[in-house]
């Protein structure tokens, strides 16, 4: 049996840009591949989310802001911590991008951009700074544990925090296998089509959308509610709970 991949929370990103468009785009667009989004348009805005919000995991800060520029927000953010910066500028000033580097930028983007791109770049500057947790030992991985519940991978159970046990249908086990080895991972209905029946979707097919429909109930949620298995609009699902192996 796999023993799923597991992760650590999903990565909290800080956005600071004084253009409210590009802020909002950020926001949505990686907000659904998985991504905890906060904005702020200047540097006592980034100060105050630094403050009241939980440590950011990356920030994506834009050069040239009003009051404190992106290179002094950099200076400022190293003197007191190592979160991967990510530079955005309409320069092409080679300096500016040398001089952000030396500040202790990890990466630099020119506007306008792609934002598949600075999602690429995300992903590869979250890889080299993230910790990786090395896999369960398949003993460890008999059961794993996600938001209120633990999962019983030998017995196919379902237990609550009273300990209660249920026992799952196949799908649904299945189903809940996929999410499980894919947390803070945005998945399409042909995804988990794919994933648990090994073929690909029939033109139309909405059968996903019931499997999931169940999954929550069983998980004791509603598609209007659900906290656990996250519906993104006009992409798929995503398992926002932290996944942990138990001995």
């Amino acid at each position: 049996m796999t023993a799923p991949t597991l992760t650590t929370r999903s990565a909290t990103l800080f956005v600071v840009d004084d253009d409210p468009e590009i802020c909002e785009l950020l926001a949505d667009y990686l907000g659904r591949h998985g991504y905890h989004v906060l904005t702020a348009q200047d540097a006592d805005s980034l100060r105050a989310l630094m403050q009241h919000e939980p440590a950011a995991d990356l920030l994506i800060v834009d050069l040239m802001l009003p009051g404190d520029d992106g290179f002094s927000i950099c200076r400022e953010v190293r003197k007191h911590s190592d979160v991967p910066i990510i530079m955005l500028t309409a320069s092409a000033d080679e300096t500016d991008r040398i001089l952000g580097l030396e500040l202790g930028a990890d990466d630099y983007l020119g506007k306008p951009f792609n934002p598949r791109e600075l999602l690429a770049r995300i992903k590869a500057v979250l890889r080299r700074t993230r910790p990786v947790q090395p896999a369960p030992s398949a003993e460890q991985a008999r059961c794993v544990s996600f938001g209120d519940w633990q999962l019983d991978r030998m017995t196919r159970e379902l237990i609550d925090q009273q300990g209660k046990r249920t026992a799952l249908s196949g799908a649904d086990f299945q189903l809940l296998q996929v999410f499980l080895e894919r947390p803070a991972t945005v998945l399409t209905r042909d995804d988990l089509y794919a994933l648990t029946r090994g073929r690909d979707a029939p033109p139309l097919d909405r059968s996903i959308d019931v499997h999931v429909c169940r999954l929550r109930q069983r998980l004791g949620e509603d598609a209007q509610h659900s906290q656990l298995i996250r519906t993104v609009r006009g992409a798929g699902y995503i398992l926002t709970a932290r996944v942990d192996a138990l001995a």
